[in-house]
C-alpha cells in the first residue's frame, strides 16, 4: 500500500494538501446507498450480506474518489457476536436485550465471534480486491465503553444512568465487562487486519459522559490496552482513537505508543488543537457535519480556516463526527474539491 497518500500521511510524509475521508461516507445521503439499503429487511442483514456491504463502502469512492474507504458494518456486531440479542428499530436505532446483572455475563463468548462475523471479513477482502491500490481500506470498531453503553442501557441515552451508575457503584463487575470487550475488540480488529484493512478506527463516542477520572479508566486505558494488544500481532498497523467529546481531555490521548491518529471533533478548536495535539501526533477532523448540510460559503470558509489552522502539520481531513441523513451529495463533492485545491499559506 506505498502508493496510499491517507498511510503515508498517518506515517509522517507531508503533502500539499491533506488526505479526506468522511465518518458515515456510506451512507443514507447517497441514492444509491438507498437503493441497496431497501434491498434488505433488516440493517444488521445488510451488515452481514457481503456483497451489499463491499457495494456500498465502494459507493462513494466511485463518487468522490476519497484517500481512505470505510468497511460498511457497525460496532454493534460485536455485541450481537458475543451473544447478545441486538436489533435496530426503524426510526429509533439501535436496541439491544440490555444486561441488568454480572451474571448475565456468562451468556456473553468471544467463541462466537469468528464464525458470526465471517460476513465481515469476507466483505473486507472483497473490497480490499476491488480498490484501487492508492485508497486505504479502513476498519473499525467501538471501544469497550462505548459498547458496555449501549450493552447496559440497552439503547442509546440521555444521561446514561444505568451504565455509569453500573460503573461507579460495580467497579469491580464493570471492570470485568471491559476486560472482556477490550479481549473481544482486539479479536475483531485482528481478524479486520488479516482480511486486508490498511488501518483501524476505534470509536469511542460515549466517552464525552465520563468524569476525567473514570475518563482515564474506562475510555483511555482500554482502548490503549486494545492498540497494545492489536500491534503486538500487527505491529505495522496503525491505530485511530476517536474519543468523542471529551473537550480537552483530549490530551490524555496525545498516546504515540499506542495511538497513530487522533480524530477530533467538533468540541476542539483546530487552533488550540493544532497547539496542544498536533506536535505530539498526528490529528484527524473535525468539521461539524451540519456545516456540510449548509454548504455554500460557509462551508467553504470554515473547511479553509480547518486547513489553514491544520494543513501545515500531519493532518487527515475529515468530519467531527458522521455525514448526517440530509446531507446534500453535491455539498460533499465540493468539500473534496475545496480541501484538494487548498493552498498553504505561509505557516
Amino acid at each position: 500500500m506505498s502508493e496510499s497518500k491517507f498511510l503515508k500521511t498517518v506515517a509522517g510524509q507531508r503533502f500539499a494538501t491533506p488526505p479526506i475521508w468522511l465518518m458515515r461516507q456510506a451512507g443514507r445521503y447517497l441514492p444509491e446507498y438507498r437503493a441497496v439499503r431497501a434491498t434488505t429487511s433488516s440493517f444488521l442483514e445488510f451488515c452481514y450480506t457481503p456483497d451489499k456491504a463491499v457495494e456500498v463502502t465502494l459507493q462513494p469512492i466511485r463518487r468522490y474518489g476519497f484517500d481512505a474507504a470505510i468497511i460498511f458494518s457497525d460496532i454493534l456486531v460485536v455485541p450481537d457476536a458475543l451473544g447478545q440479542r441486538t436489533w435496530f428499530e426503524q426510526g429509533e436505532g439501535p436496541k439491544l436485550e440490555a444486561l441488568t446483572d454480572p451474571a448475565d455475563f456468562g451468556k456473553l463468548s468471544r467463541g462466537r465471534l469468528p464464525e458470526k462475523l465471517a460476513p465481515v471479513y469476507e466483505a473486507i477482502r472483497l473490497t480490499r480486491a476491488a480498490l484501487p491500490k492508492e485508497t486505504a481500506l479502513l476498519g473499525f470498531a467501538g471501544a469497550p465503553f462505548t459498547l458496555a453503553c449501549y450493552m447496559i442501557e440497552g439503547g442509546s441515552s440521555k444521561d446514561f444512568a444505568k451504565v455509569k451508575t453500573w460503573a461507579y457503584s460495580h467497579p469491580e463487575s464493570f471492570g470485568l465487562l471491559i476486560d472482556l470487550l477490550v479481549d473481544a475488540v482486539v479479536d475483531h480488529l485482528s481478524a479486520q487486519v488479516d482480511a486486508g484493512v490498511d488501518a483501524v478506527q476505534l470509536f469511542d463516542s460515549w466517552a464525552g459522559v465520563l468524569p476525567e477520572e473514570q475518563l482515564f479508566s474506562w475510555s483511555l486505558q482500554p482502548m490503549v490496552r486494545i492498540a497494545h494488544a492489536l500491534k503486538a500481532r500487527h505491529p505495522k498497523i496503525p491505530v485511530i482513537a476517536f474519543p468523542r467529546a471529551v473537550g480537552p481531555a483530549a490530551l490524555m490521548y496525545r498516546r504515540p505508543d499506542a495511538f497513530d491518529v487522533l480524530s477530533i471533533d467538533t468540541s476542539l478548536g483546530a487552533h488550540w488543537a493544532s497547539r496542544e495535539l498536533q506536535p505530539q501526533i498526528c490529528l484527524q477532523g473535525n468539521l461539524d457535519p451540519i456545516m456540510l448540510v449548509a454548504g455554500g460559503p460557509a462551508l467553504e470558509r470554515e473547511a479553509t480556516r480547518i486547513l489553514d489552522k491544520l494543513g501545515h502539520g500531519s493532518f487527515v481531513f475529515n468530519l467531527g463526527h458522521g455525514v448526517v441523513p440530509q446531507t446534500p451529495p453535491d455539498n460533499v463533492a465540493r468539500l473534496v474539491e475545496i480541501v484538494r485545491n487548498w493552498k498553504p499559506s505561509a505557516a
